[in-house]
């Protein structure tokens, strides 16, 4: 391989300050320890695959899509939506332009277009990768919750209004349906 790796390399170190990244918004919730951004991407990307085989669309493709969908905040932070009404937001292709620099251009490019997919939603899987991020954020209000922050409710709320798919709507009503250790008493083979 003649290609220098040395940007692509520079990039994975980045990439994994995402696993020290909080996300922001919980702390509003009275989260003191929310989940990292790079939990959050992980999660999102499985919800994103499940989203798009029940709609129809490419999984793998969704899933590629959800876990480059906040990569960004390595350079930007994860900013809430409170902060974002004081602070315009990065344009995540610019900021994506300027990570993935120096980098071979086939795996650059195709970083880049991957992102601007996923911005234009207009593709199914990036519809499906979007709802993948709201689901994934309704399922961590729901176990927020479960673990006494009452708050997590308003980003229940929020994620649930802005689900597109009918699948990410049906699966936000069942995980709503459910306590967060149902899936245990079912393996355990015990009665509800």
């Amino acid at each position: 391989m003649a290609d220098d790796l040395s940007a692509v390399a520079r990039f994975l170190h980045e990439a994994g300050t995402l696993k020290h990244s909080r996300r922001t918004g919980w702390w509003m919730a009275g989260v003191n320890d929310p989940e990292s951004v790079a939990e959050h991407s992980w999660r999102t990307s499985v919800i994103a695959s499940v989203i798009a085989e029940l709609e129809g669309a490419d999984p793998a493709r969704a899933a590629f899509l959800a876990v480059w969908h906040d990569t960004q905040e390595t350079r930007t932070g994860d900013v809430n939506h409170l902060g974002k009404k004081y602070a315009a937001g990065a344009d995540p292709q610019a900021v994506t332009a300027d990570q993935t620099a120096g980098m071979p251009e086939a795996l650059a490019s195709a970083i880049r277009d991957l992102v601007a997919e996923y911005e234009a939603q207009d593709s199914p899987e990036a519809v499906c990768a979007r709802d993948a991020d709201k689901l994934e954020c309704l399922l961590q209000g729901i176990e927020y919750k479960a673990q006494g922050y009452e708050a997590a409710q308003r980003w229940i709320d929020n994620s649930r209004a802005r689900l597109a798919t009918e699948t990410g709507k049906r699966l936000a009503e069942e995980l709503l349906g459910q306590g967060t250790l149902d899936w245990l008493r079912t393996a355990m083979g015990e009665k509800g």
